[in-house]
């Protein structure tokens, strides 16, 4: 036994010569990795869950004719892309598209413009405006379905608020939820009123993070208000800006609750998005047609991730530059 161990100590002193580490020195080694993917597992798990499966089994539903029977049976018959080009050849796909885009992009824009304002308003800190920023989040807190119903009674055309008042002034009735020409002007409104909350968390936290070092040096060279604004505050919060107009496109795009509420897509799918076509088609209609129904789903999907990818380009352009 002293022979072997001398061996070994003569054969760890030469040079070049490999000493193996001991086996607790291995497991101690490993022991960060097991516990990185210890930590790494429960994200992983949900990821999969609730992310990779539904979005498989979407998928799956669109390129098979999944009808009540078929889920019943477990039979559903392939169909490839026939759901997705009878989707694209419908009369009904251009009026959702040109709908959803003005719907999205009118939303986000004017939550954006009115977020912004009045994230600057507040961000001057003068008495009672914690009281009134918390009274914007109202909108915020209130659930959808309240908010929508509200909507609705105010737009009325007999007994909403919104036309006596325009009586007062001598206007006539309007018809906002039943007319083709205000359907979608209506529940744009609405859907911007509930947005304007959180764009206005987002930028007012955004503003907390300029140095006011730079405003002060601002005002010693004599810049206005206005030149502050646009010198300093708009070109420093363009990341916030940018990741807060991404959240508004996706989430708008997926807006079903205040539009099936107030208008159920009518007249005439005159306020008929992507988002209440696919609703309608499964479940609205009492005969649910699930495969079209998923066909357009993904098609927001689409529209969604390429916005994603958009922002991410523009934000790596923006770093490099």
């Amino acid at each position: 036994m002293t022979s072997s161990r001398t061996d070994a100590i003569a054969t760890a002193g030469r040079p070049g010569a490999e000493v193996n580490p001991a086996p607790g020195h291995r497991r101690r080694r490993r022991s960060p990795q097991w516990t990185a993917l210890a930590f790494l597992a429960p994200l992983v798990v949900y990821l999969l869950v609730f992310y990779a499966y539904p979005l498989y089994r979407n998928i799956e539903l669109s390129v098979h004719d999944y009808t009540p029977r078929a889920f019943v049976r477990g039979d559903p018959e392939f169909t490839g892309l026939k759901n997705y080009l009878d989707v694209l050849s419908d009369d009904t796909f251009l009026q959702a598209l040109r709908n959803t885009a003005l719907f999205t992009l009118g939303s986000i824009a004017a939550q954006y413009a009115l977020g912004l304002a009045l994230a600057v308003f507040f961000h001057r800190n003068f008495r009672l405006s914690v009281v009134l920023r918390a009274m914007f989040l109202v909108p915020w807190l209130l659930p959808l379905i309240v908010s929508a119903s509200t909507w609705s009674w105010m737009l009325n055309s007999e007994n909403g608020i919104v036309n006596s008042v325009l009586q007062a002034f001598g206007v006539g009735q309007i018809n906002w939820l039943t007319s083709p020409d205000t359907s979608l002007l209506s529940v744009t409104v609405a859907n911007i009123w509930l947005g304007i909350p959180f764009n206005l968390v987002i930028l007012y936290a955004g503003l907390q993070n300029i140095p006011g070092d730079l405003y002060e040096a601002a005002g010693l060279d004599g810049a206005n208000g206005w030149q502050r604004f646009w010198r300093i505050t708009f070109p420093l919060l363009r990341p916030v800006s940018a990741i807060t107009l991404l959240l508004g496109l996706i989430y708008t795009l997926k807006v079903v609750d205040i539009i099936w509420i107030m208008t159920r897509g009518g007249p005439a799918d005159a306020s008929t998005t992507l988002a209440i076509w696919s609703y309608r088609e499964a479940f609205g209609t009492g005969q649910p047609d699930f495969s079209p129904a998923a066909a357009v789903g993904n098609l927001l999907i689409l529209i969604a991730f390429a916005a994603g990818l958009a922002h991410v380009h523009l934000q790596r352009k923006e770093e490099r530059a």
